[in-house]
């Protein structure tokens, strides 16, 4: 009987704290029929049968991580379950999922017993260049905490836990820990920072860019190598964090199939946490993400995919009896819960595009150029057709919706007088990468207003940066047969774009000297593209001052296991309102690739992040072999 009267209470203490958990939300503000049915799941508590996990069955089952900070408030990231497995259930993308549906049936096979945690956020101890591993960081208990709060949890949303914690100072680091409630089980304590406040005076940010983490096809050890090394202030992502494939291998993906439904979604993201790199890197820095296709399905747009269509079909013969719109809200679905976002207004369809302003100094203006209301791209069946209507002014690789904000957020940037814009776009938008339809070269028109914009309000200071090729290119942005720009010194460039490579996504093939003899061949014979460098995994480290924006590139010499060994490819800088890179290209020397008019090195010293010692090393294999 006792039992059953701790559970009753346990479920009513529930009623008000379930929404806390913002999870349990709408991903819309405007479409509340998103959301999860809270008075539903608090009834469900009361079954008699209905015992509340104890915390010796629950676990912090994959890390911690926080996001999208604010000058005030950040968003705090966990996951509490009895198993790493992810819930198979449908409950959150069936039906008209109304708010205050009186509907059960449904969600009887959910989990009954709300899991309760606690979190808390107190000034950091441990600052971003700390040398105290992740698991041996203890809270020492006599910290002032600034926010805390009590959430909870259930199968209806895998387990998952997303917080919004308030009340904190601008560009201030913190710490943070979650507790499951009434014991001594402890999540990892990781460290966040907020951004600075609108007008504030910042003379530096650093931002560390990655893009395309494909699992199966190597290790995650760029994420490691950039923890490690500490010092960053914010990691972007800039989409490919997951891949819908059926990889297969040492780390073949789960499910062993390609992604369609709500649990494969959510399965493949839990896969994906568990590697100790992802977890290290996202407990260490607040994440600031976007999607590119393969959150969803390869090469995206308004209405499918490269391998399913609106059609029936398409719907029977590929699409698992899945359509693109519903295989769409369940990719969607799981995103939200598994990454520390802010659930922000999707109006009609599919926004993540959001701008966050970094005191006086920049704009983060992120964009989502795959999923929201693209015009159809190439698919591999339509390319001829593409390549016929590339430069129609119909065609928009955001919609009008997300070009207008687009436009509006540069001129109020410039109006308010930060001195950058840093744009996040999934695909390359100098045209460096040659005359491809599935980047902005695709959307001509699209391409051509952003830059008659920019010229038009005498906006300077744009720096593109670009993810999904999966290699490094360098390259001033203009207006080739608009406006006259002269490649050796860079005068009539509009902007510049630092495009970088993978974290293990496929590159060029090796040995690196063919690689390298491409990319000269690439720099050579494009006007625009001043750097070029294709066979590294890696990222690249953005530092962004009042008088110039430098970008370090970084490979890992391997993927095919997991290491700490990273090696300094580039480093090129762009002068405050010259909107072009300097030269000479990375001060005429870098380790790989081509530069134009500079030297190739080929030391292959290399820095061990663990160890912090420099050794000359080599590997003869890129990629884990399948």
């Amino acid at each position: 009987m006792k039992g059953l009267i701790l559970s009753a209470l346990v479920a009513l203490s529930t009623a008000v704290d379930l929404s806390t958990n913002l999870n349990y939300h709408s991903p819309s503000t405007r479409h509340s029929n998103l959301g999860i049915d809270l008075p539903i799941v608090q009834r469900r508590t009361l079954k008699r049968d209905s015992v509340p996990y104890s915390p010796d069955d629950l676990n912090f089952t994959h890390g911690i991580a926080s996001g999208d900070p604010y000058p005030t408030s950040v968003i705090l990231w966990t996951r509490v379950a009895p198993s790493l497995a992810s819930d198979l259930g449908n409950i959150t993308v069936e039906g008209n999922v109304p708010l205050y549906s009186h509907e059960t049936e449904r969600y009887i096979k959910a989990d009954p017993n709300p899991i309760c945690v606690d979190w808390a956020v107190w000034l950091a101890t441990t600052p971003s260049n700390s040398t105290t591993p992740l698991k041996k960081r203890k809270r020492q208990g006599n910290e002032t905490v600034v926010a805390n709060g009590r959430a909870y949890t259930t199968s209806d949303i895998d387990f998952t836990v997303k917080v919004e914690a308030t009340g904190l100072s601008p560009f201030t680091e913190y710490n943070y820990q979650f507790t499951i409630c009434g014991s001594d089980k402890k999540s990892e304590v990781g460290r966040t920072k907020t951004t600075p406040g609108k007008g504030d005076d910042v003379s530096e940010v650093k931002l560390a860019v990655f893009s395309c983490s494909n699992f199966p096809n190597g290790y995650f050890n760029a994420y490691g190598n950039a923890a490690r090394k500490g010092g960053l202030d914010y990691v972007i992502h800039l989409g490919d964090y997951i891949y819908e494939s059926a990889g297969d291998g040492e780390r073949a993906h789960n499910p062993p199939r390609v992604t369609f439904t709500l649990g494969d979604y959510r399965t493949r993201h839990g896969q994906y946490r568990t590697d100790p790199d992802l977890q290290l890197l996202t407990a260490e820095n607040p994440l600031i993400a976007t999607w590119d296709d393969h959150e969803v399905a390869n090469n995206g747009y308004r209405d499918g995919f490269s391998a399913l269509n609106n059609t029936e079909a398409s719907f029977r013969q590929g699409g698992r009896m899945i359509s693109v719109d519903q295989r769409k809200m369940n990719a969607v679905r799981a995103y939200f819960e598994w990454m520390p976002i802010r659930q922000v207004d999707l109006d009609d369809n599919l926004r993540i595009w959001r701008s966050f302003q970094l005191g006086n100094l920049a704009d983060l203006i992120i964009l989502d150029t795959r999923n929201y209301d693209r015009s159809i791209t190439s698919l591999g069946w339509n390319d001829a057709y593409i390549e016929l209507i590339r430069d129609e002014a119909s065609r928009s690789l955001m919609g009008g919706r997300q070009e207008n904000w687009f436009y509006r957020t540069l001129k109020e940037s410039k109006d308010r007088g930060a001195k950058w814009r840093i744009i996040g776009s999934q695909v390359i938008f100098s045209g460096a990468d040659g005359a491809g339809t599935d980047t902005w070269g695709g959307y001509t028109a699209n391409r051509n207003r952003t830059l008659q914009h920019i010229i038009d309000n005498k906006i300077d200071n744009n720096v593109f940066l670009a993810g999904d090729s999966h290699r490094n290119w360098v390259s001033d942005v203009t207006w080739l047969g608009q406006s006259e720009y002269n490649p050796t010194t860079g005068s009539g460039s509009l902007g510049v774009e630092f495009a970088g490579t993978a974290v293990s996504s496929s590159g060029r093939a090796g040995p690196i000297s063919a690689a390298n003899t491409y990319a000269r061949d690439r720099v050579r014979d494009t006007d625009v593209l001043q750097w070029h460098e294709g066979y590294y995994r890696g990222y690249f480290v953005l530092s962004v001052q009042k008088n110039k924006v430098t970008a370090g590139f970084f490979g890992s010499p391997t993927v095919a296991t997991r290491n700490a060994w990273e090696l300094p490819l580039a480093n090129l800088t762009v002068l405050a309102g010259e909107n072009k890179l300097s030269r000479p290209i990375a001060g005429g020397k870098v380790e790989a690739g081509f530069a134009k008019g500079g030297t190739t090195t080929g030391t292959n010293l290399t820095l061990n992040t663990e160890t912090k010692k420099w050794e000359v090393v080599g590997f003869d294999e890129m990629f884990i072999s399948r």
